[in-house]
């Protein structure tokens, strides 16, 4: 299944690279990544999807709230890869 998931990340220096580092140490891959600030600059809005069954997505979720940087993790949607059109 991928699943998207929707961050807030404080804009600070490495902040993106430790999202990536938690992915990266858990053996995850990031099929694709968009981050875009948000408001006045001082954070960004991060959308991942990530493939992954559902124990796998609940370790993601467990350990991006557990950054400093995360100030908001949503698991947005799931779609079935052998339904996608």
């Amino acid at each position: 299944m991928i699943h998207t998931l929707t961050l807030l990340l404080q804009n600070e220096a490495g902040a993106l690279v430790r999202v990536a580092g938690l992915f990266s140490a858990r053996g995850h891959n990031i099929e694709t990544l968009h981050v875009a600030p948000i408001d006045d600059g001082s954070v960004s809005r991060l959308v991942i999807t990530v493939h992954g069954d559902q124990a796998r997505l609940v370790q993601i979720l467990n350990q991006l709230r557990k950054l400093v940087d995360v100030l908001e993790v949503e698991h947005t949607t799931v779609a079935d890869v052998g339904n996608a059109a």
